[in-house]
Parts: C-alpha cells; structure tokens; sequence
C-alpha cells in the first residue's frame, strides 16, 4: 500500500486556498473515493483521471484508492484539482517517481486523452505559490496567464501528464512573454472629438484629479457615454499594486489582463439590467461582480434611474470602503472594490426636460418619481453633478475640436502631483476630513453658508469641501478660498432642475 501527499489549491473568491491532496492505496474492488468536502465538479473528476491515465500509458489501479482533500472544513471547487489527483494516484501507484513532486504546486483540469488545459484564476495560484515557496505547474495558456504577478515566480508547463514519466525537473519552464504589445495611441478614444463640452470636461478633469464620483445629466444625445468611455483616457497608469490587484480580479472571472498588466484602468459599463449578484459578487461558487472589476478602474452606469434601487443601494458600502464583503453560509468573502462613479442620466422619462429644442411631455409627479429613483443615500456619496447640454449643431457639422484628453490629462497629473506634495508637508489625524482640506476664513464662512442654504448634511459638506480641496490643487493653491467652495457647491445642485420642476407644478 501506499500513501502520498501533493500540493495544490482551490479558489476561494479572488483567492487561492492551499490544499493537500492526500492519496491512499488499500485493498478492495477497485475504485476512486474523494473525501474532504469536495463539490460536484471535483467528485466528477474521477472519472475524467480514470480515462486520462488509461489513454497516457498509464495502469488505473486495480485497488481501492482514497482521495483526501485536507483541510476538510472549507468546500473544494472547480476542476483545477483533477490534475494534482491524478499526480498523486500515480505517483502513490509508483508510475511516475516522486522526486521533486513535493516542491511544486499542480493546476490543472484534465481532458480525457490526458491532456492538461488551464483554468480560471491563474494570478491567484502565482500569488499561493509564491508565498508558499512552491513552484507553479499548469498547461502553457495557464502559465502563461500567471506570470502577470510577477516577472520572478518560477513556474514549469505541462501538457501532457505523460511527460511526467521521466520526472518533474524534465519539464520546461515558459518562454513567451505573457502579454502582447500595447495598442498604438493613436487608436484611443480622445476628448478632443467632443465638441461644445468643456463645462462637463472641466467637472470630469475635477473628478479625475480627485478621485471624485460624478452624474452626468442631460438629454439624449448631448453627448453623455462620449464623455464617460473617454475619462480613463485622462487617468493616470495603474501603479504596480494596483494593477495587480486589479488583474487578480479579472484572472478570476476569467477575463482578459493585457490592457491591466500594461497600466491602463479598468472602465466597465454594466447593463441597467443587472442583477445584485452581478454587480457586487455573488453565485455559487462566489465570484465577484462588476464593481470589483471595476477595481482601480471606472464604474459607469448608464441610464442610472434604470437600474433596480436595491442594487444601486448596494454600491454605498464599497463607495466608502473600498472593499465588498459578502457574508455566506461557509465565511465571509472580501472583494477589493475602489472605483471612480461615473453616471448618465437623463433628466426625466422622455429625456427632454429642461431641454430647449424639445417639448417635455412628462408630468411633474413622473420627473419627481423618476429622479427619486436613484435614493437620496447613493446621491449624497455622489460629489460632481454636471448638466451636459445638446451640443450646436454647426460645431458638430464642421468637426470642429474640443480640449484633447493629452491636455486634460497634464491638468489631473498636475493636481495630483501638487496634492501628494501638499499632503507631505501636513499630516492628518483624519485624511480628507474638512480640517485636512486647510479652508481659509472666507472659505469656511462660505461654505457654512451655503450648508445652510442648500440643506447639506455632514457626509455632503465633508465631500463638498474635498472637492474645493481639488479644485484648489488644480490651481496649485495651499488654502481652500472663497471661490473654490463657490464652485463645489455648484456641482452640488442636483439635477441643477429643481427649481424648475416647482415651478412647473
């Protein structure tokens, strides 16, 4: 009889639990036991390792054989296991030598002719073995996936679970790169193709600069999803926590790292549609959703009083946490979750409200019912509102240009730069509390004023005067002054239409 032990790993989130995957020969008719809190697609593996061995040369043992998955209190997922299984039985069966087999880390998911195919989450399992001391062992599309977490892990390809005849040391480490050129430049989208916009391009460059959320709102057509696709285009490059955090993410859903790894920001775009469980994680297993895909990155919402109220309201924990905790029956799941809000709305159900070249056919209990749709809590988390009007049809006819994204950009990295040298020079018990915005006399009794005029609560005076803190920084200016609280109250005016709608009435 034998008994061998292989390490491997299961996701768990956006992580990657270890395992030990412990094998056991004993007597008996023959067959395969899996024990240790495995999941319907690992007890199907069984059958997938039997025909596997039996079409790479290998004897399917004539015994019974125990699988253990240890520990047995956390629920094993997926079909990255199939692999190290089927290393163990053979080895244990002594088909294959056992030396070195203790210093990697197998993933894999096997086809019936024994070949090893990749599976999702390949920077989670780079991350485990590095910080387990272990070397990566997977299909070559798998390697190649994983190197995105460091240029230094150590990881070897395997394709066949034949060429482990000989021995694990026999097998070849990576030689492509993980990811492809970057596109050219000149193929990004540029703010310099929206025309008759630079009131809405001077709130996104304020927002940019910050960190801030803003809403967008205006009638169809103003040029609302042009202003929006064109922001990351203004954002500084990903640093290298962030990208990797953020590649860890989509290396989990399966998607695509190039555009990451190379430091350009997320930007997802959800349908209105859009489940709970969509947008901040869920499922079985849980996997996160798309305001962690959109981690580092933008999050915009389109057609915002489309979308359910209860998953909108979800969005005001991550918001103020950065971070989305799911709490299920077998634990708590983390999901990192720092975006910039970026929303589109138009004013009223038919869009024309306010709007001079249409008739708004709408009652003012429709307008009032539809922007109460949205829920004053996620509003109050929201620092930028900007009204985007219909652009001149002239201008847009003659191709005329706006302000670039290059010149835009220079703003926000000049206001970042000054902020970060600011904040150098004071420190803060509490960053970004009004205090730390350093508020001149004029500013503060301004901005007292205005609290009273416009209602505001302590988050909305709080987050008013981080915006007059950024709109100084873009002025380069120490102090917070008079005109800048004047301007961040006027991106406080919800919808800027209230009046009007009580006129209406």
């Amino acid at each position: 009889m034998g008994c061998l032990a292989i390490h491997a790993a299961t996701l768990r989130g956006v992580e990657a639990a270890h395992v030990t995957v412990e094998v056991a020969l004993s007597g008996g008719l023959p067959n395969i036991t899996v024990v240790g809190n495995p999941s319907s697609s690992v007890l199907e593996s069984r059958n997938r390792i039997r025909c596997a061995i039996s079409q790479c040369g290998f004897e399917v043992p004539r015994m019974g054989v125990t699988v253990n998955l240890a520990p047995s209190d956390m629920k094993k997922v997926g079909t990255g296991l199939d692999l190290p299984m089927a290393i163990a039985i053979l080895a244990a069966t002594g088909q294959i030598p056992s030396a070195g087999l203790e210093r990697c880390l197998f993933v894999g998911e096997l086809g019936l002719g024994g070949r090893v195919s990749g599976v999702s989450g390949g920077i989670a399992y780079a991350l485990l073995a590095r910080e387990l001391g272990l070397t990566l062992v997977g299909s070559p599309d798998f390697i190649r996936s994983s190197i995105g977490a460091s240029t230094e892990d150590v990881a070897l390809e395997l394709d066949f679970i034949s060429q482990l005849k000989r021995s694990v040391s026999s097998l070849r480490e990576p030689s492509v790169s993980a990811f492809g050129e970057p596109a050219p430049e000149s193929a990004a989208l540029d703010y310099a193709d929206v025309v008759d916009q630079e009131s809405a391009k001077r709130a996104l460059v304020i927002a940019a600069t910050g960190g801030h959320g803003a809403l967008m709102t205006g009638p169809p057509g103003a040029g609302k999803t042009m202003l929006a696709k064109r922001l990351p285009t203004i954002l500084p490059p990903l640093d290298e926590a962030e990208a990797l955090e953020a590649m860890l993410v989509h290396s989990v859903c399966s998607l695509p790292v190039d555009e990451i790894a190379m430091g350009r920001r997320p930007f997802r775009a959800p349908h209105h549609a859009i489940t709970l469980a969509g947008l901040v994680g869920g499922g079985n297993p849980v996997t996160p959703g798309e305001a962690s895909l959109a981690h580092g990155g933008v999050l915009f919402l389109d057609e915002l009083p489309e979308f359910s109220p209860s998953v909108l309201q979800s969005l005001r924990q991550p918001m103020e946490e950065g971070e989305i905790r799911l709490v299920r029956a077998d634990g708590t799941y983390s999901f990192p979750s720092r975006f910039q809000l970026l929303a589109a709305a138009n004013p009223c159900p038919c869009g024309h409200f306010g709007d001079r070249g249409h008739v708004c056919r709408c009652s003012s209990s429709q307008i009032a019912r539809y922007q109460a749709r949205v829920g004053g809590a996620l509003m109050d988390r929201i620092d930028v509102f900007v009204d985007v009007t219909r652009p001149a049809a002239s201008n847009v006819i003659k191709g005329a240009k706006g302000m670039s994204s290059a010149e835009m950009r220079a703003q926000v990295l000049r206001g970042r730069e000054f902020a970060s040298w600011r904040s150098s020079k004071t420190e803060f018990a509490q960053p970004g509390s009004v205090e730390s915005c350093l508020l001149s006399d004029g500013a503060q009794s301004l901005l007292e004023l205005m609290a009273e005029r416009l209602s505001l609560g302590g988050r909305a005076i709080s987050r008013t005067a981080r915006v007059a803190r950024t709109i100084a920084d873009l002025a380069e200016r120490e102090s917070v002054e008079a005109d800048d609280i004047a301007e961040a109250c006027a991106f406080r005016s919800r919808y800027a239409l209230e009046d009007d709608l009580n006129g209406s009435s």
